[in-house]
Formats: C-alpha cells, structure tokens, sequence
C-alpha cells in the first residue's frame, strides 16, 4: 500500500471559530473538551479501505433533521490523490443517513486553505421509517477513502484554492 496521506487535527483557534458559527451557546471550556477528545480518523481493521471519522460530539437525529458535523480534522493529501467521504454504511443501511453533497470531495489543496482545510460534514437522516439517529461523541458516523485520480493531457488548471465549500468556482 501507498502511504499518501495524514490526518492531523486542524488548531484550537479555529475549531473554537467554526465551533461556535453553529454552537453560540457552548463556552471555550466546553469547546476544549470536545477538541481534546478528538479522535483521528482510521481505519478499523487491516483490510479496511475506509477511515473512520469519529463525532466529536455527541448528536441526535430525527427524520428529516440535518446537523454539520465539526470533525476538528484536516487531511495532508500527495498530489493525484483526493479523499471522499461517505456516511458509514451501518448508518446509512439502517437509517438511511445521507451526506447532503452525496459525497464529500476532500482536495490535497483543501489542507492549506484560509479554514486550515477544516473537514466538514453535513449529513441528513433521511429515514422512511421514522428512526431517529443518535450518535454519541467518539463513535463513527463517516467514512473516508483515498482514490488516486489523473487528468487530461490538455489540462490547464493554474489557480490557487483560498477557501473551502464551492470556492473553485467562484468568479
């Protein structure tokens, strides 16, 4: 196997920023316990292909509720490589718990952008049978792969990433 990757956690000051844009309420006391309790992604066994991503922070779910998750993690990816992220398919088998992009795209020049390259994750319990989800902080509910992809021979791509979500096609 190729070792491509690592995952570092992002700081404290900006998890303490993205934190609190959804958390208002939450102290920094309350925010440093759950950015200490962080947890790297990694894989559960020697023939896994996915990395787990852990809750920083405890979460429920109804049917229908949507939460972003402040995983606190960022990835240094090689050039060619890139990481997409899924819900673990325990959770999307019995509660049909979904990314709402379907499937995060994680860039190599995602780690050195403005938000240290903070990775994200929206997800939406889409259950049709009225389960609710509940997480508890530590546990896995995402999961992430390392895909090598190429380009075109004629490909020109020059610029620069400087943001996160939808910033390569801002004019």
């Amino acid at each position: 196997m190729q070792r491509i990757a690592k995952f570092e956690k992002v700081s404290f000051e900006q998890f303490k920023k993205d934190w609190q844009g959804e958390h208002p309420q939450d102290t920094e006391e309350v925010i440093r316990e759950i950015y200490d309790g962080i947890r790297l992604p990694k894989r559960a066994t020697a023939g896994s292909a996915g990395y787990d991503f852990f809750a920083p922070a405890a979460f429920t779910l109804k049917p229908g509720e949507m939460t972003k998750i402040l995983t606190g993690i960022r990835a240094r990816i090689d050039d060619g490589w890139v990481l997409k992220l899924y819900p673990r398919s325990g959770l999307g088998f019995k509660f049909r718990l979904q990314l709402n992009n379907t499937v995060g795209i994680i860039d190599s020049d995602y780690y050195g952008s403005d938000n240290e390259g903070h990775i994200q994750v929206k997800l939406t319990n889409d259950s049709r049978e009225g389960k609710t989800v509940e997480v508890e902080a530590g546990t896995g509910f995402s999961q992430g792969i390392f895909v090598e992809y190429g380009i075109t021979v004629d490909d020109e791509a020059d610029e620069v990433r400087n943001g996160g979500f939808g910033s390569t096609t801002r004019a």
